[in-house]
């Protein structure tokens, strides 16, 4: 038996959500069908309006609902350090730990070759920009410890050098909670060679 072609056509729209295959996103299908209506108009309205009134931040490129985020606009945040980070969900988890109180600047991506990601794709030219007119003292690097994540931090790092600005990279290693026969020599080598003084 076939869907309606209404039903088919909301299964297929979820279906390109990043992590939703076929099977869940004929679940949510259902499951919407299913609920109240007003719940499915809740639904459509937060999409429309989260569309609609969120922009990038013209400063760091972060999510926001001004010209200017709430993190830029702070009075209260170290205005010398940047924290360079791949997307803003990382800006939400590095604000979670309450250990950073400097800016932020989102690339909106990393340098990936294969898929055609260079960095003219990227947000680097406006990282520069916004060097080049500012006090800051520090860049910290937070991309991911992954390939495509290293690349652009090595590449922003032998960019920034010239500039005469401290460049640091996000510390990586063994997870707290972790044993160190399950670690592997990636991730323990960087441990090691992260290692910092305790007395």
């Amino acid at each position: 038996m076939a869907f309606t072609k209404s039903m088919q056509s909301l299964i297929d729209e979820f279906s390109k959500l990043p992590g939703i295959g076929p099977k869940s996103a004929q679940r949510i299908a259902f499951h919407l069908l299913k609920s109240d209506a007003l719940d499915s108009e809740r639904l459509a309205s937060a999409i429309v309006e989260s569309r609609r009134a969120t922009k990038w931040c013209t400063t760091c490129y972060n999510l926001s609902e001004e010209d200017t985020c709430s993190i830029c606009a702070s009075e209260q945040r170290d205005k010398d350090v940047i924290c360079v980070v791949e997307e803003p969900r990382d800006v939400i988890a590095i604000e979670r730990t309450r250990e950073f109180n400097g800016l932020y600047h989102v690339l909106q991506g990393a340098l990936n070759p294969i898929e055609g990601i260079g960095p003219d794709k990227i947000r680097i030219k406006e990282l520069l920009e916004r060097l080049s007119s500012s006090t800051v003292s520090e860049v910290i690097i937070c991309t991911n410890p992954n390939i495509e994540g290293e690349a652009t931090a090595m590449f922003i790092a032998r960019t920034l050098t010239p500039l005469g600005i401290k460049v640091s990279r996000l510390a990586s290693g063994v997870p707290v909670g972790g044993d160190l026969e399950y670690a592997d020599e990636l991730t323990l080598g960087r441990a090691i060679e992260g290692r910092r003084s305790i007395n």
